[in-house]
């Protein structure tokens, strides 16, 4: 196991392309998830309703569905670069409408109440129904096939970083300098990001103009029956989107550091922190025992644990049991990020990885934000902590369901 790692996995940090890629999805993650944190805050602290929360996520997921698989046909056909520089500016632009929404200029505010939080949410759902298959099929042009697994290992330990520091700097600054100079290092995050973008040398289209004039919504069809015909796409895919969609208690963590934990921004922040700091550590196991073997079981496994820890979290009223909790629950889950990376890059053709990647984006990436609608919905509904241990057993089910209905994904073994 060490050696396939040190024979794949460190020979891709030798492409320069590759090395500039990660540092971008470090940046980016981290302005993306510090604005996460800043913004939670700021809204429960304007309406304390934990379904205002709950509305971030839907404001975010309906843009980013609605334009995905647009998105995953035209990444397929134009320069993937170009794509996601114009997506990075615009989530640039977003940064800065929060941070003109909180910033005084000559004693007047230009922008007031949850009207400028919303409109930036929005606009950042619509750039991530792009970013995301732009930035997973950029991915299959800047390394070799055979390196691909490694990479996503290194991918997702970039993000996984990147999710330690972004909330915790997020929320630290926030508690201790304000709200408008936190605002105003997402804004250079986000600015660090169009810069690194611009060193990377684009691949240039995978497709030729000669072979761009099919019909849209013919290439479109191609991508979704691709994933609706491969039972492990499927699976994967599915098993991801129902896990968060039920499992995931991100959207509620500023009604739990407010109301139950009494922990304020800055623990809000290092709770925010605790799923990536256990994905980190992981990410190290993972460097002498890749989940190359086996890997099915292990995805579903993970899974299940994860939803574990989801219910003793609910029940927790100690910050250290609960900062426990969700580190466990960032290790269990980063498995099966990777796991799933993997089986994007390996089992879709390039020429496709595009509207492959899109349809991924609605499984998994709006399952995030429509996760946190539906925890939002439910805590109004149940009560917050009955909301989330009805949470952690759906997810339980979910793995139960997908253990039965998908052999081929159950049976998987990546290094085959």
């Amino acid at each position: 196991m060490k050696k396939y790692f040190s024979n794949e996995a460190f020979t891709v940090m030798h492409i320069r392309n590759f090395r500039l890629f990660l540092a971008y999805r470090f940046f980016m993650t981290s302005a993306v998830l510090m604005q996460a944190v800043i913004v939670g805050w700021q809204l429960y602290d304007i309406t304390k309703d934990p379904f205002s929360l709950g509305m971030i996520g839907l404001t975010e997921v309906i843009p980013q569905i609605g334009i995905a698989l647009f998105a995953g046909h035209f990444v397929d056909i134009w320069d993937r670069k170009k794509i996601m520089s114009f997506t990075s500016t615009l989530l640039l632009i977003g940064s800065a409408i929060l941070l003109a929404s909180t910033s005084n200029i000559f004693g007047i505010k230009l922008l007031t109440g949850t009207v400028p939080i919303f409109t930036t949410i929005f606009l950042v759902g619509l750039t991530r129904g792009i970013l995301m298959p732009a930035h997973t099929a950029l991915l299959g042009q800047l390394v070799p096939r055979e390196l691909l697994t490694g990479a996503a290992t290194w991918g997702s330990t970039a993000w996984q970083i990147a999710a330690v520091t972004g909330p915790a700097v997020g929320g630290l600054m926030y508690g201790f300098f304000g709200i408008v100079p936190a605002y105003l290092m997402v804004f250079f995050s986000f600015l660090t990001c169009v810069i690194v973008l611009y060193f990377i040398k684009s691949p240039g289209r995978v497709v030729h103009e000669a072979n761009s004039d099919d019909r849209i919504f013919i290439r479109i069809g191609e991508g979704i029956r691709y994933v609706f015909k491969n039972q492990v796409l499927l699976g994967a895919f599915s098993l991801d989107m129902f896990a968060v969609l039920f499992g995931g208690a991100v959207a509620m963590l500023p009604v739990f550091a407010s109301d139950i934990l009494k922990v304020g921004p800055e623990g809000l922040g290092l709770l925010r922190a605790c799923p990536a700091i256990g994905a980190i550590l992981m990410s190290v196991f993972l460097t002498l025992y890749p989940p190359v073997k086996n890997s099915g079981k292990q995805m579903l496994f993970n899974v299940a644990a994860f939803g574990l820890c989801m219910i003793v979290f609910a029940v927790s009223e100690n910050f250290y049991l609960s900062a426990a909790c969700l580190l466990l629950s960032g290790g269990f889950d980063f498995v099966s990020v990777v796991v799933r990376s993997s089986i994007l890059q390996l089992f879709t053709a390039n020429e496709m990885k595009g509207r492959v990647s899109a349809v991924n984006s609605i499984f998994v990436g709006s399952s995030n934000e429509l996760g946190a609608f539906e925890s939002g919905a439910a805590a109004r509904i149940m009560g917050l902590v009955p909301s989330v241990i009805f949470g952690g057993i759906m997810t339980l089910i979910v793995v139960g369901i997908a253990a039965r209905t998908a052999p081929k994904l159950r049976n998987l073994s990546l290094k085959d």
